[in-house]
């Protein structure tokens, strides 16, 4: 039988906590889901080559089997938080599971264009509420903060390894079944963790749920929908094109709106004080400006590798490891050991820092340069700078609000990283075309002008996301707290009695109140020291925005001209 432990509540009575097994078993089956909504952006990228010789689409069409994904994960993720916050999590963690193997299957099996962008489309849906209530599953079944360290450390690295898994399951799939294989992978996944959320997660709900903000709701997906759009039309129209400044400007608009109503309604979609705390609000800020930055890495190294290099899309996702070796690595040591003696400034601005040192030498990178000289002192540096940026600012960007918010300011990490990610695609595939077209008009002549001119623009977009590291840097060291200033919290922050949830009936063994101890969730003010390290879904947002790579090089939407 398993063993159980108990823990002391605020009041210092003692109750039973969930047994030990089970939370780690709860811990593999959100690990699993969360992988695999991670690995869905490269897998299926990877495979888009095939799908397009199979379904017969134009390359001009291609980018919207990416974009359709993007545009539903962003737009309806903070509707997903507030779902999760109103309901029991486990079902709608399980509706965002089931709802995604749906859409896998409608398209692994689709026969024409738009039912694979209707399909893709329908996966972010369903991500958007599958990836709150995951990071909400884990937040009430672990309660002591070293093991919800240790919890969060696991979590944070196997969604910062879905992308390499991605790479390379994608890679092997395409290449030795079929690129519908990449989206049928998913009915796996879903059904090992619908049947262990089944077994093994409680249900829970809060005494007073929130209601949904309808206003506030359609607000915020028009407004973050037009967002998406106009930066991933910018892509392929441009920055001055009419649909692409429309849709900036509406979307501005639409979101000021957004804030507006919600400083008017009872039950805001986003209560304002989530974001307007200053601590938090850096931590959003980093989120977003890594988001933009590590496009760098995976974007313009996945197109010199293939493009330039000519390595298959399976060498890719393996070049790819030692990047992920080093984030798992450094999101283990800085969630688990570092943060509680470091703090998030300290850790955050060094990652932005490592971030500068890789970034820039990756801008030295020629047509001729090798792996292990050229790229992998750089995916190295990079990747213990990406383990200390997200897991402490994830952390800090979620910690010390209530329960009944906690999914809205989970789903906030995400929204920030998607929007951060849309920008990053955009914003620097812009900058290296431009690149690439100057370069040549002026070098047009020689064998490997159009070779050279390519690395050009990518270089000069290393050089850009080594900028927004520094600034990235600089705004971690003046918002966010020191471990001096976190030590003060914790003495301040003195937990109060929690606000009582109501547990629907579940046996007896499965049937943990929900926690006593998290008064950060439940309505104190605990601040982050608390090591609420609630890493969720890492770095979903930017790899479901990862690089289409085009295998014609001629093509328009190639990055060698």
């Amino acid at each position: 039988m398993a063993s159980s432990v108990a823990s002391p509540d605020p009041s210092g009575a003692r109750r039973p906590a969930a047994p030990v097994d089970r939370r780690w078993l709860v811990l593999v089956i959100v690990a699993i889901a969360q992988l695999m909504v991670v690995l869905d952006g490269t897998i299926v990228n990877i495979a888009l080559p095939s799908a397009q010789r199979a379904l017969g689409f134009p390359n001009s069409d291609r980018q919207w089997v990416v974009t359709a994904y993007a545009l539903a994960f962003g737009s309806l993720l903070l509707v997903g938080g507030r779902l999760g916050d109103m309901y029991s999590r486990k079902w709608v963690f399980i509706t965002g599971l089931a709802g995604f193997a749906l859409a896998s299957a409608l398209g692994g099996a689709a026969v024409s264009f738009g039912t694979l962008v209707a399909a893709r489309a329908l996966q972010g849906a369903f991500g958007a509420i599958l990836a709150p209530s995951a990071l909400g599953t884990l937040v009430s079944t672990f309660q002591d903060p070293r093991e919800r360290g240790r919890a969060f450390g696991v979590f944070g690295s196997v969604a910062a390894a879905g992308g390499a898994v991605g790479l390379i399951l994608g890679g092997a799939l395409t290449q030795y079944l079929s690129w519908r294989y990449t989206l049928y992978v998913n009915l796996v996944f879903a059904a090992i963790a619908i049947a262990g959320a089944l077994a093994y997660i409680r249900t829970t709900r809060s005494a007073t749920p929130p209601r949904m903000d309808w206003p506030g709701a359609i607000l915020a997906c028009a407004g973050l929908f037009a967002i998406v759009f106009g930066f991933s039309h910018a892509e392929t129209a441009g920055w001055t094109a009419a649909l692409t400044i429309g849709s900036l400007v509406a979307g501005v608009v639409v979101l000021a709106g957004f804030v507006l109503a919600e400083q008017r309604v009872s039950h805001p979609l986003l209560p304002l004080h989530v974001i307007l705390d200053r601590i938090r609000g850096g931590a959003y800020v980093a989120v977003f400006l890594s988001g933009i930055a590590i496009f760098g890495v995976f974007l313009f190294l996945t197109y010199y590798m293939q493009l330039i290099k000519g390595d298959s899309p399976l060498t890719t996702g393996l070049l790819f490891l030692p990047l992920i070796v080093c984030i798992l690595i450094s999101s283990n040591l800085s969630s688990i050991v570092l943060l509680p003696k470091a703090g998030p400034r300290a850790l955050i601005a060094s990652g932005m820092l490592l971030g500068v040192i890789g970034m820039i030498y990756l801008s030295r990178l020629t047509v001729t340069a090798g792996y292990l000289s050229g790229i992998l002192p750089a995916l190295l540096v990079m990747g213990l700078g990406f383990g200390l940026i997200f897991a402490p600012a994830i952390n800090t960007a979620t910690a010390g609000v209530r329960r009944e918010d906690s999914g809205v300011a989970s789903a906030l990490v995400n929204t920030m990283q998607q929007v951060g990610g849309s920008i990053g695609t955009s914003a620097l595939s812009t900058i290296a075309l431009t690149a690439t077209t100057s370069y040549l008009v002026a070098h047009h002549a020689g064998p490997l002008a159009q070779a050279t001119a390519a690395v050009h623009g990518y270089t000069l977009a290393f050089t850009v996301a080594a900028g927004l590291f520094v600034l990235g840097a600089i705004l971690a060291i003046a918002l966010l707290p020191s471990r001096r200033r976190l030590d003060e919290l914790r003495r301040e922050g003195a937990p109060r009695t929690p606000a009582p949830a109501v547990a629907e009936p579940a046996p007896a063994p499965e049937s943990a109140p929900v926690p006593a101890m998290e008064p950060a969730l439940a309505g104190a003010t605990e601040p982050a020291p608390a090591m609420h390290l609630e890493m969720h879904a890492i770095p979903v947002a930017l790899l479901c925005c990862s690089p289409v790579i085009n295998s014609n090089p001629r093509s328009p939407a190639a990055p060698v001209l």
